[in-house]
């Protein structure tokens, strides 16, 4: 008998232990077959996952409760189902339903006056992308190059810097420093469908998506190139898209091939070696490997650099946010004659000081409270994406432009006051100095964040490998992850306190407190507790906590 269909089997009661364990267990099957080259078991292994009902139940639970934008409602209008309507919808998900046109938004692209597409799908469309994606993924983590780096499990901006860092180590190099023009929407569908190989029934299902067309303001369009930015499974498409890119470079530069680095986040890419010929060389055979997939290099945002000398008035280049750029030092600094520094890139610092004076800005009138309740994500978020490279310094000249802000703002809603009045009544003495606070909160200052390398992760590794000790690990090592998760992580060793499986690197976690503050528990370590974010509403509705979540 179905469970969905007994009565004992309510969403927040079902096993979601044995559920994660079967569809990692066909996870892992699939990534080893795909390793060994056995197409025909790969594609039978994924016809049997994309029919089972755990791997349904975990593609609807991250779609409906784990992901961001789960009350975000495509052109149906269904957001934020019930636990009822999530049953039903893994009832009814399977291949070779029509898929419905994404509504598109326009959001604007950072650091630009471009505006970005952004396709937003039906909930059932969301499901059974994320559970072709559950099929799909193993597969294609047993073939991405080692270089590819964005939009991956286990794998992250920190990481592709550092590879470039390794890469720099020894010797000043050329770089081809390329972005792709609009690449999620001119990729050559016909192609891509080619290149993934897959079994027909999820091929057709593929293409449906990807010709399902848009609804905007102005009605309908279709959509003949390109794959919807949003939707659950194109960043993985663009992936495919763009495998193969590090291999053909080195399979034409044979003779040079062991000193060619390349590394791709995404759609952006660096090549990097010490011959400026072969970096020309590399720029021809990109232009023309992309040709068939439908792309080409933007102009505006694809240059030729060196890390030391300056070329067109300038050295280094720009990647994911940081400056990557090596200075001349003598020899008591360096044998080789310069150090490598990445540092955050003067565009990020701008647009983060535009950001932050914004909020400021917008709360003139608003309690002291509220403006640092606004400013305390935003200013530990930067500084946590930041702390793995060379950041001190900088943070502490960020934190005297803000102050300089908060001064005004301050000054502004009290003209009359003394300067001293003004400091005694915003800044608050704490740890020997003098802090912007309120009587409940105070601000985080960039310069708080502690400074930690980042280390790579190895070679191919991939969580479908199976070796939760080190993924566990390094989960807990991260840049991101908040010095009291980390310590968290460490008390728990890697795993969840209510389900026990092991934290992955895309896993939710929240931070729950054991006896509800609601009902007497204090807010310290001793009372805090680990979660997955679905695990943590289970148990919301378990002690009380939170009675919308009964």
């Amino acid at each position: 008998m179905n469970p969905v269909l007994q009565p004992r089997y309510e969403w927040k009661t079902l096993p979601w232990k044995q559920i994660q364990r079967r569809v990692f267990k066909l996870q892992k099957r699939i990534y080893r077959a795909s390793c060994c080259g056995n197409v025909k078991a790969v594609h039978k292994l994924q016809r049997l996952l994309l029919k089972a009902w755990s791997a349904r139940c975990l593609a609807v639970r991250r779609v409906t409760q784990d992901n961001a934008g789960k009350k975000t409602a495509g052109i149906d209008g269904v957001a934020s189902l019930s636990p009822t309507a999530r049953l039903r919808l893994v009832a009814s998900l399977k291949l070779g339903i029509k898929a419905a046109p994404a509504r598109r938004v326009w959001i604007p692209k950072p650091g630009s006056a471009e505006q970005r597409p952004l396709g937003i799908l039906t909930m059932h469309d969301r499901a059974l992308q994320a559970l072709v994606k559950l099929a799909l993924e193993p597969e294609w983590e047993a073939k991405f190059e080692p270089g590819s780096y964005g939009f991956r499990p286990g794998r992250s901006a920190h990481d592709a810097l550092q590879a470039i860092y390794l890469s720099l180590t020894h010797a000043p190099k050329y770089v081809l420093d390329a972005d792709l023009w609009q690449c999620f929407n001119r990729i050559n569908q016909t192609a891509l469908l080619h290149k993934l190989h897959t079994f027909p029934a999820l091929r057709r299902q593929i293409k449906r998506w990807l010709q399902a067309g848009v609804i905007d303001q102005e009605g309908f369009s279709s959509t003949d190139a390109g794959t919807q930015q949003g939707g659950v499974i194109s960043p993985l498409l663009c992936n495919v898209a763009l495998h193969g890119l590090e291999t053909v470079l080195k399979q034409q530069i044979p003779t040079k091939a062991a000193k060619l680095t390349v590394v791709r986040f995404a759609d952006d890419f660096v090549v990097l070696h010490q011959d400026r010929q072969v970096i020309q060389q590399c720029q021809q055979q990109i232009a023309q490997w992309l040709q068939p997939m439908g792309l080409e290099l933007k102009p505006s945002k694809t240059r030729l650099c060196h890390t030391l000398t300056q070329l067109d008035g300038r050295s280094g280049f720009d990647f994911l946010g940081f400056e990557v750029r090596q200075y001349p030092v003598g020899q008591t600094h360096s044998k080789q004659g310069f150090k490598t520094l990445i540092k955050p890139s003067q565009t990020a610092i701008q647009r983060h000081l535009q950001q932050l004076r914004d909020l400021v800005n917008h709360h003139k009138a608003a309690p002291q409270a509220a403006l640092i309740r606004q400013l305390n994500p935003v200013i530990w978020g930067w500084s946590a994406y930041y702390a793995a490279v060379c950041s001190k310094e900088l943070y502490q000249r960020v934190d005297w432009s803000v102050w300089q802000k908060l001064w005004s703002w301050a000054r502004r809603r009290h003209p009359n006051k003394s300067r001293g009045w003004v400091a005694h009544k915003y800044w608050r003495r704490t740890q020997g100095r003098r802090v912007f606070a309120s009587v409940s909160n105070q601000l985080r200052l960039h310069r708080d964040y502690p400074i930690r390398r980042h280390i790579k992760v190895k070679g191919v590794k991939t969580p479908f490998d199976g070796d939760w000790l080190y993924w566990s690990t390094r989960l807990g090592e991260h840049p991101d992850t908040p010095r009291r998760v980390a310590r968290l992580l460490k008390q728990q060793r890697g795993k969840c306190a209510v389900c026990g499986l092991y934290f992955q690197m895309e896993s939710l976690l929240e931070i729950d407190h054991i006896i509800p503050k609601a009902l007497g528990g204090k807010d310290e370590f001793q009372n805090w507790q680990l979660l997955h974010r679905h695990c943590h509403d289970v148990k919301s509705a378990v002690d009380g906590s939170h009675p919308s979540h009964r």
